[in-house]
This record gives C-alpha cells, structure tokens and sequence, in this order.
C-alpha cells in the first residue's frame, strides 16, 4: 500500500511518533510518495540492520566514511575510526565535557525564556565537538549559523539550498584540513583532526575527500543530533518534573540508561537508508532489487510488540533499544553521544532547582524527516 506520509503528516500535527504510531497499526511497510519503501517494525528494521548483504548501505552518490561503505571497505574505515572514539580514546576529554557543561549550564540566566534546543543543545554540542576535534573556538558563530542554516534546508527539503549548505559545511572542514595537511610538521599540532590526517589505510593517507566525509559525520551529522537530543531530554524533565530531583542524584550508568529510555520513547535520530541488492521478501511485501529502503527508527522504538504501551522502563527495555541502530553499521560515535548527552544533564540538574515551561509559549515539534523538537520553551529556576 502506498502512503504520502507528507500529507498524512499535515493532518497529524507533523509528529513523525504520531504518523508511525497510527501507520504501524494497520502496516508493516508503507511507500511514501518519493518510492521509497519504510520499513515501521522493530523485528523487520533489525533483520534488515542487521543483514549488510541483502541490504546494502552503499545508497548516496556522496561518499560516508565510514556507514555509507559496505563489506571489505566499511571494516577498513571502521577500524581507524574506532580507534578513536573508543573508551581509551575518549576517557581524556571527559574532564573537558564537564568544564564545557559547567561553565555553560551556571552561565544560562534565570527567570528568562529559553529554547532548550537552540540556546542549551546547540550551544554545548558546538563547543564539546570543537574541544574533542581540536577547532577553534572562533569557530562557534559560525558553526551555530551553519546548524541552523542545515536545519531550515533539511525542513524544506529543498535540493539546492540543501546541497548548498552540505558545501558550507565541506568548506568550513577544508579550511581547517588543508593547513594540516600542508604543514612541513604535521605532527606538530597534536589534537584529534590532527591525528585524523596522519591516518592510513591500505598503507596510504586518508584523501581530502575521506577526511571531509569522516569529519562531515563527526560534525555536521552529530551537531544537529546532540542539540535535538538535549531538546528531547529537557522537555521530559519539564513534563516530569518529579524526576528532575531523583535523576539528580542518579550513577553515571543509571542516568545514562534513562537518557537512552526517553530517547527511545521520542526519538529524534529519524532513520538510515538502505538499498536491495537482490529481491527481498517482507511479509506479504515483494523488494525488487535495487528498492530504496528506510529504517524508521522512531517507529521501531515504539513498536508495540516489543515496548507494549510504551511505558518508561530503562532497564527492561535497553536489549530492544535501537537509538543508535544495531549490526555492523551502529552508530560508531555512540559512547561520545551517550556520555556528552549524560554530562550536559548533569551540569543541567546541578545548576537548575526547576524547569518550567516559558509562559504563553508551547512545545513545538520539528518538521519531518526532522525528529524531536524545534523549540523547547523554558524557564530555569
């Protein structure tokens, strides 16, 4: 059956939890009016996630270092990408994360309308991913205007200007690579994309290409998400405000396992794409080879038969979690979500005796393929 999920959107508030939550109910695949197939159930998105051969994630004309890779190619690029956003890797910059979060979170003022998403998310991802990467700071306007930039051509799904703000993006990476890489003593300046350009595979360095394409998916992708995240998060603490003291005084592991859980509950990392390389057989659904194909994680993440009403239950629910995807092409850059996500709430909680809602103001949901929210009204008290 196919459905125009852009108008079924316009009736449903632009909710994408709302449409797949309606959609699911009656289906287990939907076309929407571009020909791509969507997947909505948790056990059809995990087989397909999780069978690399059948469903190939080689489906942009851009190059992805490294998930837009398959096979042989995608374990080469993997292996150097994770070298870096490991345990060992990332433990250093903690210290850094929680500095950034501190000094952020005491500086918002009180009694003062905020957008949870714009002034608190945006704001802590741009300078943790600056600090981790070895940018400058100068660098923060600019990277806020491209966030915003990227986000109003992403609503309007218009080709130009998103290809437009895809090569802002690219140019501000190359003015900070091609000095690297032209530099008679590269291993002068020792910070992360530093390394990055000192990296190899199959005995060579990575190309320009490959390092825009790696740090393009550290950056762009990851700047939007992390602000969107903080988004989500902030507007459960406003809607659950008896939380906001027992998550105070949360562990680490506890507090990261809630930020999982409501992430799952209203989740902004929307879908991944695949493409068949042979005929697939989906229930009573007939792939041909070559089918575009959509993994809508927001709906798998609430799939009844598996989550029942979707009640709140970290713990119960964390094997079925799939914010971050699962299989060979996970997010590789899941543990410095994770611990971002759980540091700036941290410094949130630590600096904040109650969240309210900004009078005359109501919580607004980003337009699709967006996910989460566009603006968080609050006040910190």
């Amino acid at each position: 059956m196919t459905i125009y999920l852009s108008n079924e959107v316009s009736n449903l508030n632009s909710d994408l939890r709302t449409l797949t939550d309606a959609l699911r109910q009656q289906h287990d695949v939907v076309k929407n009016e571009a020909g791509d197939w969507i997947l909505l159930r948790h056990a059809d998105i995990k087989a397909a996630a999780l069978d690399d051969t059948r469903f190939s994630s080689q489906v942009s004309r851009f190059l992805q270092v490294p998930n837009g890779l398959d096979g042989h190619q995608h374990r080469l690029f993997r292996e150097v990408i994770e070298r870096h956003l490991s345990r060992e890797a990332l433990s250093p910059y903690l210290p850094v994360f929680k500095k950034i979060a501190a000094e952020l979170m005491s500086s918002l003022p009180k009694n003062t309308a905020l957008n949870a998403v714009s002034d608190i998310g945006a704001v802590f991802a741009v300078r943790a991913q600056c600090a981790w990467l070895g940018w400058p700071a100068a660098l923060e306007p600019k990277l806020l205007q491209w966030m915003r930039d990227n986000h109003r051509a992403t609503r309007s799904q218009n080709s130009t200007k998103m290809a437009q703000v895809a090569q802002d993006f690219d140019d501000i990476i190359l003015s900070i690579i091609r000095p690297l890489r032209s530099s008679d003593d590269l291993a002068a300046a020792d910070h992360l994309t530093s390394r990055l350009c000192r990296e190899q595979v199959d005995g060579r360095l990575l190309s320009e290409a490959e390092l825009v394409s790696i740090l393009r998916n550290w950056t762009g992708g990851d700047l939007g998400s992390i602000a969107l995240c903080v988004g989500v998060i902030v507007a459960f603490l406003l809607q659950h405000p008896q939380q906001i003291g027992s998550l105070s005084r949360a562990s680490d592991t506890e507090l990261e396992a809630v930020i999982d859980e409501i992430l799952r509950i209203d989740d902004p990392f929307v879908s991944n794409r695949r493409v068949t390389t042979c005929p697939v057989t989906l229930g009573q659904h007939q792939l041909p080879s070559g089918a575009r194909v959509q993994l809508n994680w927001t709906s798998a993440n609430r799939d009844s038969a598996v989550f029942a009403d979707n009640t709140f239950a970290p713990h119960a629910h964390a094997a079925d979690n799939l914010v971050y995807g699962i299989g060979k092409h996970v997010c590789p850059g899941r543990l410095l979500a994770t611990w971002q996500l759980r540091i700036a709430t941290q410094a949130l909680l630590a600096c904040t005796s109650s969240i309210t809602l900004a009078p005359d103001q109501s919580l607004q949901r980003e337009q699709p393929p967006l996910g989460g929210y566009q603006n968080v009204p609050v006040i910190l008290g």
